[in-house]
């Protein structure tokens, strides 16, 4: 997002941006140079918040100055300063980075929010908590249908991955042969 005054700082600006554009599209980065003349840079950067967008650069005259651009990340919400020079490196390397962050703080809190159970009554305890409850099931659907009656809990998928311990069913006492997951919708 370019901040200027006037039309000749962004066609500086502009002629600044260009490189960087084309490197960042060379890297495989989907990239907008948003110099719309009827919107002000502070409706562009909520804009680009709402949408999502995960970094956004901006850069003025005294940036093309001094050799520099804002970052600003939408994970952290943090804004830095850095050098113009390698900045298509540094967004790509910026937007791992990222991804990983994002991508652990979901697994975090999905390990957080599941928690095994082994009888019935526990599960409806636990059920009342949210998250995603790990218990076993006999494989049937009148089973499924009557948790499903009494808890308002759904089947949400049978792990492909993980524990594979037979047990017994929480309801039925009947042999399963591994725990599902088990959640409400909401």
């Amino acid at each position: 997002i370019p901040i200027y005054k006037n039309s000749e700082q962004l066609a500086e600006i502009s002629k600044t941006v260009e490189p960087i554009v084309e490197q960042l599209r060379a890297l495989g980065i989907s990239v907008k140079y948003d110099d719309a003349e009827n919107r002000r840079p502070g409706f562009k950067f909520a804009d680009y918040e709402l949408k999502g967008v995960p970094v956004r650069l901006a850069i003025g005259a005294r940036d093309i100055e001094n050799g520099t651009v804002e970052v600003m990340r939408r994970d952290t919400l943090e804004k830095q300063v850095e050098p113009l020079e390698g900045i298509a490196a540094r967004v790509q390397a910026l937007l791992e980075e990222i991804q990983t962050s994002i991508y652990q703080k979901a697994l975090k809190h999905r390990e957080e929010m599941t928690r095994e159970v082994d009888t019935y009554e526990e599960f409806k305890k636990e059920i009342e908590k949210g998250g995603f409850i790990l218990a076993h099931w006999d494989g049937t659907v009148e089973t499924e249908e009557k948790i499903k009656a009494e808890t308002k809990a759904t089947i949400r998928c049978i792990p492909l991955e993980g524990d594979k311990t037979p047990g017994v069913c929480m309801v039925t006492g009947k042999p399963s042969a591994q725990r599902v997951i088990f959640a409400r919708n909401y």
